[in-house]
């Protein structure tokens, strides 16, 4: 295997022809983040894009897009906020990740959301988790009538938050886009405020993810782009999601709804209305995304294994994440405030770092962030 690292500029018709069709195995799109259209957003906004072209015998057969190594750490394209991560190849092509991670000029290589039809990287893996798929392509109907005789108590709850709702409020309703962008200014509002409450880094406020959240709510109608879904109670607005669109998918990316009234459970609501209009808009499939919620399991159709882990090779990347790893469990044997410590300042750095590519302002993102 020969890798080879371009930038988003070197992309010829016929590699993206080549990139796209591998994203869709069987003529069926796996994501919208393994997108070629991905890609390109999110370069527009990052220069440190690349993309790491592998060959056999001077034939493509994958993309890997990346940023460049900082630190000695490549990270794959929108890390950690891109939900799919991974090679994009041609069906049941070798890889060998250690020798990615030496082309992009790195050490180390760290993912959350890996895609992995062929196991994944199993000496890697620190854990696996599925991504929740929602699967309409029968209609909302008959999705809705195979939950219900599983998880019967659920949805009889659910439906009564939505009576008391309209007794409240007045008709509930649920709106499929944002002409407006009041719906995507309060998703904003909510998750920032959620963010700073929860002591969790504040993505809305990261000059590149707003960049990139703008392109795609202006590709809002389009083949592949966002799609903000509202929902309203009389004509108060209730909760948000903003999620990505391709082909027949739709993937909730960020969700958020009014804390006031979380006693009607304004997110589900949100996510049965969607899941009714879904084929009207040509969607049979929804991605929940990985963990974040026990409700997921009363909606899952199937679920598509994504791996959370890190590559090595020798250097000081390497070393550096070896390091850590040493002084957690040296740490484990304390007592639990301080056992945690380390673990909780890798996982805060790792991730700053990920957002943050330049020191200074991943040096200030970090303080700011342990101040909360």
């Amino acid at each position: 295997m020969r890798v080879r690292i371009v930038s988003i500029e070197d992309m010829t018709a016929d590699l993206v022809a080549k990139w796209n069709g591998w994203a869709r195995p069987d003529g069926r799109l796996i994501s919208p983040y393994l997108c070629f259209e991905f890609t390109e957003t999110v370069a527009r906004t990052r220069p440190d894009t690349r993309i790491a072209v592998l060959e056999d015998d001077g034939e493509v057969t994958g993309f890997f897009p990346h940023h460049a190594p900082h630190d000695g750490i490549v990270r794959p394209l929108g890390a950690p906020m891109s939900d799919y991560q991974g090679i994009v190849a041609r069906p049941g092509v070798h890889i060998d990740p250690r020798a990615i991670v030496r082309a992009c000029g790195g050490s180390a290589m760290v993912y959350d959301n890996w895609y992995c039809p062929l196991g994944g990287i199993p000496d890697a893996r620190r854990e696996r988790e599925g991504s929740v798929i929602v699967d309409l392509a029968e209609g909302a109907r008959a999705y809705f009538d195979a939950r219900r005789s599983v998880h019967r108590d659920h949805f009889k709850k659910t439906a009564r938050r939505l009576r008391a709702a309209e007794r409240d409020f007045g008709p509930v309703r649920v709106k499929l886009g944002d002409d407006t962008g009041r719906a995507f200014a309060a998703l904003a509002a909510w998750k920032e405020a959620q963010y700073t409450s929860t002591g969790k880094l504040n993505v809305f406020s990261i000059a590149w993810v707003q960049d990139v959240l703008a392109q795609l709510r202006a590709r809002e109608g389009e083949a592949f782009g966002g799609l903000t879904a509202s929902l309203w109670f009389g004509d108060r607005l209730a909760a948000v999601e903003f999620g990505l669109v391709a082909d027949d998918v739709y993937h909730s990316w960020f969700p958020a709804y009014d804390p006031e009234l979380a006693r009607y459970s304004p997110g589900l609501l949100l996510l049965h209305g969607l899941f009714e209009q879904a084929q009207a808009h040509g969607l049979e499939r929804i991605d929940l995304g990985r963990g974040g919620g026990h409700y997921k399991k009363y909606y899952a159709s199937y679920e598509i294994p994504l791996d959370h882990g890190r590559v090595l090779v020798p250097g000081m990347a390497a070393l550096g994440i070896c390091s850590w790893e040493l002084a957690e469990r040296a740490a484990a044997v304390m007592p639990d405030a301080v056992a945690n410590l380390p673990v909780r300042l890798r996982r805060r750095w790792a991730q700053v770092s990920a957002f943050q590519p330049r020191f200074a302002p991943r040096l200030a993102s970090f303080a700011g962030s342990i101040a909360l």
